[in-house]
């Protein structure tokens, strides 16, 4: 599993940590003259309200998790949670921190939002009152910068396993694809290289491939074998020159094209039924007929002498 998107979660999650504290202990402070009174409590909880940055609800919990004010938002009362148990919820089976305050993991809301809660302990002294907690939308937090470097490295992801159970009691039956795949691979690699093709997905088994260009990246254009076995399908697509920002350079894409021809012809029981290229992401995806799929680098796809290709039996001294 790729720990990168867990790192850059860690990172978000101490920064809201560090932005929310302070305010939410300062809070849970003001909460206790007011202890045990639920109109008192509404009052502290909506004066503070504005100096919780990004909350959608506060609200304060004895020390068993029952909720003893009612829920405050922005610019109303939300009465119906007055006596809650919140005891079974996510954030209230998660321990506190001995400091007294917790950021909980992300989790999904009764209402079915992702969401997340922030508890402080109220203390008198030495004797804990209970919680004030924040309740918090994803959609209202600010968020990190956009990953766009994950891991190329080869992950291999398992499939169906009734799939796997019956795939020696399979052969690759040859489509109209298969018929023309030399011409409809030199189609593909100019629609990639001088065409602005930046990402498509090469359906061997149903003889289909759908692609996004550049020009219109929001929408998907279909081929059927028909269209991939004429050159004239090139003529409705400007061309484009390749884009700067690309990890993959254009005179790799035929070679990765004769690599996905050569795995589709390969074997009668093990084949490839699908298959992607990503100029941007730099990456091949690639499913077999075992309904296993990988993920690699187009450098790492192109290495003959890499896992990849051994474990596929190949042998580059041969």
């Amino acid at each position: 599993m790729d720990m990168k998107w867990k790192d850059a979660v860690h990172h978000q999650r101490a920064a809201l940590a560090q932005l929310l504290h302070e305010p939410v202990a300062r809070l849970a402070g003001f909460c206790v003259r007011a202890w045990g009174n639920r109109l008192q409590l509404d009052d502290v909880l909506a004066a503070g309200f504005v100096g919780i940055p990004h909350a959608t609800y506060l609200y304060a919990l004895d020390d068993q998790g029952v909720q003893i004010s009612d829920n405050v938002a922005a610019r109303c009362l939300v009465p119906d949670h007055f006596g809650r148990d919140r005891s079974s919820r996510p954030y209230m089976r998660e321990p506190v921190p001995p400091w007294g305050f917790l950021l909980s993991d992300a989790y999904v809301s009764q209402s079915g939002r992702p969401s997340l809660t922030a508890l402080h302990v109220v203390r008198d002294g030495d004797v804990m009152l209970g919680y004030l907690g924040a309740d918090f939308d994803l959609r209202d937090l600010p968020t990190g910068e956009v990953m766009r470097d994950a891991s190329r490295a080869w992950r291999q992801i398992k499939g169906d396993p009734s799939i796997r159970g019956a795939l020696f009691l399979q052969n690759r039956v040859d489509g109209p694809m298969d018929d023309n795949i030399d011409q409809i691979m030199a189609i593909l690699q100019d629609l990639i290289t001088e065409r602005g093709m930046f990402h498509v997905v090469i359906h061997f088994s149903s003889s289909v491939a759908t692609g996004w260009f550049v020009s219109d990246p929001f929408r998907y254009r279909i081929f059927d074998h028909e269209a991939l076995s004429d050159p004239d399908i090139c003529l409705l697509y400007r061309t484009q020159l390749w884009p700067a920002d690309a990890e993959t350079q254009p005179e790799a894409i035929g070679p990765i094209l004769n690599a996905m021809r050569e795995l589709r012809l390969l074997d009668r029981n093990i084949y490839l039924r699908s298959a992607t290229i990503n100029i941007f992401n730099g990456m091949v995806s690639l499913t077999f007929s075992c309904d296993g799929t990988h993920y690699l680098s187009c450098s790492e796809f192109l290495d003959r002498r890499g896992d990849f290709w051994s474990s596929m039996g190949y042998d580059a001294n041969e």
